[in-house]
């Protein structure tokens, strides 16, 4: 009799197309987007939709996105940032004449101008085959109909309570009868599926001009916020450059900055130079290797990382082969390094959605509104729960990500798309705020070094530096912590899972596709 180990969930494999995402109601919807004749940018937009709804503590119309787009899978990957900006009146001096050290991680002075919608309808405009009343329409349903709360998403909200209590109009929508909703409730945001609705109508006027816009700045004002109407008319997404670097004969693509995508570049570039697939995959000696070049790696994201229209940053030179060379020197495969500054990372909550159509057109997508529920400022009369991405800023003179009138911050969500020979391979994501970039190398090199199945690879247990300290899953052997303690890493148990990801793996050959989905969200693949 063969001897089977069975390995845990497989991953999903299909023909004609697949979507991955961390919320079943949102892959169905893009399942559904994409059998009824739509195509992947179609499908991921509907699911970032439904995410917004039956996510509300990651994601939604208050918050961003990412994107990296490839058409029918070769040729040039399309990059746009569809981040939002600060005020045009905001400006350093103004919050520290105010006894600003910082800016403040919740409230008004930490709403960006949300960016996703002028997103969604640009790129449906461009790339899609129907248009955001179609993409919408699931969404609507839900907010209105009502959806059931998923486990992780219930895990999340409870912990929000305190946030969500101090604004009365998110009180109202998102704890109802005076609590957070537990796993297998019925919630409804009747307020948010009118704000769909005219959305649906009106196109991306609908959000930046007339009645929704004016709620959400008033509120803002209220608040004490700078924010104003011209804020919401001029904002316009950007198709930008990807940056991208070769790793073991693979093509890794990411955001430019102001996004911090870069950061895992530097990664893989540092670990290039090492034996990993010599070693155990949960070994001390591989995590090891792993966090030091993310030590390094983030600390010239904080020094270099801003928004290129305002600050120069140095790309090439950050990702050339003399520089990892020379960052890699610093690592002792035996000893973790001891001059390096505090990793301070905030917690932070994000959809990641991946779908490859039957045209092989292959979207990788991003959506978010930062920490959990955002700012916890909530539109009266919309049902608009607005990000927190202005936490994000610095009021250090001179540094790059310093707060300025209409500005980008340094943002955290990062798409990937991995190509090999002019063709996609793989558009992917690790979600998790300051997680990602450690996430994004976790995954590759767990399936081109150690020769994992997208499951496997997103299954595989994970750690992570911050803070001044190793936060590993429990899945880590005790062995692995032991080693990482002998190199000098104070190690503890992490409360949480790191992050979630997804993805999906094309086989041009044998013409199939292979998606996963992250066991820590909620969420699945499905294909057909």
């Amino acid at each position: 009799m063969r001897d089977f180990q069975f390995p845990g969930r497989s991953p999903v494999r299909a023909t004609e197309a697949m979507a991955a995402t961390s919320h079943p109601l949102a892959t169905l919807a893009a399942i559904d987007m994409l059998r009824s004749g739509g195509n992947a940018m179609d499908a991921a937009v509907c699911a970032a939709a439904v995410q917004g709804v039956v996510e509300p503590q990651s994601t939604g119309i208050g918050g961003d996105c990412f994107v990296l787009y490839s058409p029918k899978g070769e040729g040039e990957v399309l990059a746009f940032n569809g981040s939002g900006r600060s005020p045009a009146a905001a400006n350093a001096d103004w919050y520290l004449e105010r006894g600003h050290s910082e800016l403040p991680g919740t409230g008004p002075h930490a709403v960006t101008i949300p960016g996703a919608i002028d997103a969604w309808c640009r790129l449906l405009e461009d790339h899609g085959k129907k248009g955001i009343d179609a993409a919408l329409a699931p969404a609507i349903r839900y907010a209105e109909q009502g959806y059931v709360v998923h486990d992780r998403v219930a895990f999340d909200w409870a912990d929000e309570v305190a946030l969500l209590s101090a604004d009365e109009h998110a009180a109202r929508i998102f704890l109802p009868e005076g609590r957070a909703p537990q796993a297998g409730d019925v919630h409804r945001q009747p307020h948010l599926a009118d704000t769909l609705r005219i959305i649906a109508n009106r196109g991306r006027a609908g959000f930046y001009e007339g009645e929704v816009a004016d709620d959400l700045v008033e509120r803002l004002r209220a608040l004490g916020g700078l924010h104003a109407l011209e804020d919401f008319a001029e904002t316009q997404g950007d198709y930008v450059t990807s940056v991208n670097t070769s790793y073991r004969g693979y093509d890794i693509h990411q955001m430019p900055p102001n996004n911090q995508g870069m950061t895992a570049l530097i990664m893989l570039n540092v670990l290039s130079g090492f034996s990993l697939g010599s070693l155990e995959p949960n070994s001390a000696q591989r995590l090891h290797l792993e966090i030091e070049a993310g030590r390094l790696a983030y600390q010239d994201r904080d020094t270099f990382i801003g928004d290129q229209d305002f600050v120069q940053v140095p790309v090439e030179q950050l990702l050339s082969a003399a520089y990892a060379e020379r960052l890699r020197a610093a690592i002792d495969p035996a000893l973790a390094m001891t001059h390096l500054p505090r990793l301070e990372l905030p917690r932070s909550d994000t959809v990641y959605i991946s779908v490859v159509d039957r045209d092989r057109n292959a979207v990788s997508f991003i959506n978010s509104t930062f920490g959990s529920f955002g700012s916890g400022v909530v539109g009266p009369k919309t049902g608009v729960v607005l990000q927190n991405r202005g936490s994000s800023f610095r009021l250090t003179e001179g540094h790059p990500n310093r707060i300025a009138p209409r500005k980008r911050p340094m943002h955290t969500i990062m798409p990937g798309m991995a190509t090999r020979g002019g063709k996609v391979v793989m558009p992917f994501g690790v979600m998790g705020g300051g997680y990602q970039p450690f996430g994004h190398v976790h995954l590759l090199t767990n399936m081109i070094d150690f020769g994992m199945d997208p499951q496997q690879a997103l299954d595989a247990p994970r750690v992570f530096y911050k803070d001044n300290a190793v936060l590993a899953e429990r899945g880590i052997p005790a062995e692995a912590i032991a080693g990482l303690r002998q190199r000098g890493h104070q190690v503890s148990i992490a409360e949480e899972p790191h992050g979630g990801g997804q993805l999906v793996l094309i086989d041009w050959e044998k013409g199939t596709l292979t998606g996963a989905s992250d066991p820590r969200k909620d969420g699945c693949a499905l294909g057909y």
